[in-house]
């Protein structure tokens, strides 16, 4: 994998920077298996359990405002007392073939994709990847922080605090997971469906037919859900036909 980390932050137009808003700590914990697997990866990066302890208790606060991830990048502000923080978690990305090689084991089996946007993450999918060569999942070690406090370990309690609330997100949408590691939902839906719909007029291999049907549903669903927070946040009636 290379490092490409995002520079922009929240606001600042960067293509593929999504900014999620101010989290609360999930009452029934950590559900996923993919979940589960971040936080031991944040674990493994801690250098100290006390920091650790730390960024969890600044974590369950709510003292983390909103998460921007980029290719590569985590980027959010961090209270603690009196003071706020500016943190930057850089996360390598994937190299271009390995990029093309996660697409392909998406598309291997139909129903993947569909499972990917209703937030599960198959774990065949996963392994499938590693044995193709491509790691989805990060390791301790690839979680390289820094941070505008004066501490000089790396994560800081700050950094440990954005990527356990990271791994609320990931838990939450394994998607949030494929963006961190260069390759955002509205990509991945786009290289599936220009992928389904290649060759021209030869005949389609078997599954890729039930591929492009998965596409075709997934980005309906994106752009009705789309179209629906669009008319929310302006306060307009939502029309029958798109709910």
């Amino acid at each position: 994998m290379t490092v490409q980390p995002g520079r922009g932050g929240p606001g600042r137009g960067e293509p593929g920077r999504v900014t999620h808003g101010r989290l609360v700590a999930p009452r029934t914990g950590i559900r996923s298996w993919w979940g589960k697997a971040w936080q031991r990866a944040v674990e493994e990066a801690a250098y100290v359990d006390h920091d650790l302890r730390a960024g969890r208790t600044i974590a369950r606060r709510g003292e983390v405002g909103g998460i921007s991830i980029a290719a590569g990048s985590l980027l959010a502000a961090v209270r603690e007392g009196d003071d706020a923080w500016t943190v930057e978690v850089k996360v390598p990305v994937l190299a271009e073939e390995e990029r093309r090689t996660l697409i392909e084991v998406v598309a291997a089996e139909a129903g993947r994709i569909a499972a990917l946007l209703a937030g599960d993450l198959p774990y065949d999918l996963v392994e499938h990847a590693e044995e193709a060569g491509v790691e989805l999942l990060p390791y301790g070690g690839e979680l390289a922080a820094g941070c505008t406090c004066d501490t000089y370990l790396d994560p800081c309690r700050h950094a440990l605090a954005v990527l356990i609330q990271t791994g609320w997100l990931v838990d939450a949408d394994p998607l949030v997971l494929f963006a961190v590691r260069g390759l955002d939902r509205e990509s991945l839906l786009a290289e599936l469906h220009e992928r389904s719909a290649g060759g021209g007029g030869a005949p389609r291999p078997s599954g890729v037919t039930d591929l492009a049907d998965d596409v075709e549903v997934a980005a309906d669903a994106v752009l009705r859900a789309r179209r629906l927070v669009e008319l929310m946040e302006a306060g307009a009636g939502l029309p029958d036909g798109l709910v």
